[in-house]
């Protein structure tokens, strides 16, 4: 992709995530008329008068700048397979990753289907975890065509998910990952794969709470 594209895609995902960041915070029908009110002042029906204008346009200016996150925050591009942490101005991290495959797979005795994909949207930092064990869900015993364990301690993996783990979402993380030659390639199960260098560097930059857009 051409450098200069980065300059109309970030900004553009990140204005409609801080959008939808001002919409869960606000919450309801309250959120919609808010909305409502921000793109007719900003974009629509400025008053005639020149004050009054002003005084909109810099209200709207306000309700924008609440919305930038304040302080850095991870952005993964889910089509190139990169990560980053930014602020607004610079990039102060960037690697590859890898993400979800988007494979479907059908439990054929029970009917259950799981796909594989990476969320898209505005999540937090929920968890930071040292040597993080994995707990492997039943899909990953129907996929390798195996039978899943009635014992719970034969579901942990002490391996798969590397030396870090940064918990988002429902149950997802940044991690990292026993196929660093896969890196840059959609094949996750969902998660979000990172080699161990750059992982250890991500690991120690960010802090619970920091925000991830994922696109």
């Amino acid at each position: 992709m051409k450098r200069w594209l980065w300059y109309i895609i970030i900004p553009s995902t990140l204005f409609l995530a801080f959008i939808g960041v001002w919409l869960v915070i606000s919450g309801g029908e309250s959120s919609l008329n808010q909305m409502t009110l921000f793109k007719e002042s900003f974009l629509i029906h400025l008053p005639q008068d020149e004050k009054l204008a002003k005084r909109e346009l810099q209200k709207a200016r306000r309700a924008l700048a609440r919305l930038k996150p304040s302080r850095p925050y991870i952005v993964i591009d889910t089509h190139a397979n990169l990560i980053f942490l930014r602020t607004e101005n610079s990039v102060l991290f960037k690697a590859t990753c890898s993400t979800g495959s988007g494979g479907e797979l059908i439990d054929s005795a029970t009917g259950r289907r799981w796909v594989f994909n990476t969320p898209r949207g505005v999540f937090k930092v929920t968890s930071k975890l040292v040597d993080p064990w994995w707990r492997k869900p039943d899909w990953a015993f129907i996929e390798e065509n195996e039978s899943i364990p009635k014992d719970p301690a034969q579901r942990l993996d002490p391996e798969m998910l590397g030396e870090y783990a940064l918990g988002f979402g429902d149950d997802y993380y940044i991690h990292g990952t026993i196929y660093e030659r896969l890196l840059g390639v959609n094949v996750t199960h969902g998660c979000v794969r990172v080699g161990s260098d750059d992982l250890k560097k991500l690991y120690d930059m960010v802090s619970i709470g920091t925000l991830i857009y994922i696109f």
